[in-house]
């Protein structure tokens, strides 16, 4: 009973660990959120022990920062850091279609129409936190394909920052749609064997998530500058109508009733 007591503590923060972080995944716990321990152990049924040990995991993953002395807080992305995570990403992933597709099995090509089959169904209900859930799955099933932990490692790595901006910035449904075309052109090139094709196809894909990203960051911009106008627009008026003088009071209005 001893050892198994030893290692059902061990393991109690690996099982935090792993809930914090789809909370964070699917925006419970929002970029540059303070954590508050009591609370979310509370919320966890837990105490506040594995889950400052699950909060340690978590900033190895980069997934939350520890402030000395304030407190531990979900990681915020700049937009820089966002703007070129991108690239990177496009490359590494090509690498990973390009050798999953020269190793593929039939057992792997069924597993990954199947996915794509649940992307079409999430896509076509509008569901897009579902599709994209999904989508990591067809991802992560190819870096697997690949063979290679080292493209393993380091691009799951990445996409975790990849899914805590997604966390953070609701994509139009244009661009769902958009994603699922350049998935269906994938699937063709991988049903066929064609791994150079799907390595430009996955490449374009990201590169295409980084386009759309900057565009949904300008119109931000744009929203956000018309509303500064017009609120200038509201306050002017407010202010002439302050500033301006009173009406002289003509001398028989102010003599007394009778």
């Amino acid at each position: 009973m001893e050892p198994q007591e030893r290692i059902f503590r061990a393991s109690l923060h690996v099982e935090v660990a792993d809930r914090v972080r789809d909370m964070i995944f699917d925006g419970s716990l929002p970029p540059g959120y303070r954590i508050e321990e009591l609370d979310l152990s509370a919320k966890l049924g837990t105490s506040r022990t594995p889950l400052r040990e699950a909060l340690k995991v978590l900033a190895h993953e980069g997934l939350i920062r520890l402030a000395p002395g304030r407190g531990a807080f979900v990681t915020e992305l700049a937009p820089r850091e966002i703007d070129t995570l991108f690239p990177v990403l496009a490359m590494l992933e090509a690498r990973c279609a390009v050798e999953a597709v020269r190793r593929k099995t039939a057992a792997d090509l069924g597993r990954l129409e199947s996915i794509h089959r649940r992307m079409e169904e999430h896509c076509a209900s509008g569901d897009g936190d579902a599709y994209h859930q999904v989508t990591d799955e067809l991802h992560h099933l190819l870096h697997v394909m690949a063979s290679n932990p080292w493209l393993l490692r380091v691009t799951a790595d990445l996409r975790r920052f990849l899914r805590l901006f997604r966390a953070a910035a609701r994509q139009p449904d244009m661009r769902l749609l958009q994603s699922l075309a350049e998935h269906r052109t994938l699937m063709k090139a991988v049903a066929r064997g064609d791994a150079e094709s799907a390595g430009q196809i996955m490449q374009h894909h990201l590169l295409s998530q980084q386009k759309a990203w900057r565009a949904a960051m300008l119109s931000q911009e744009r929203e956000a500058a018309s509303g500064e106008v017009a609120d200038d627009a509201v306050e002017t008026p407010r202010t002439a109508t302050a500033m301006r003088p009173a009406p002289a009071v003509a001398a028989d209005d102010m003599r007394p009733a009778a």
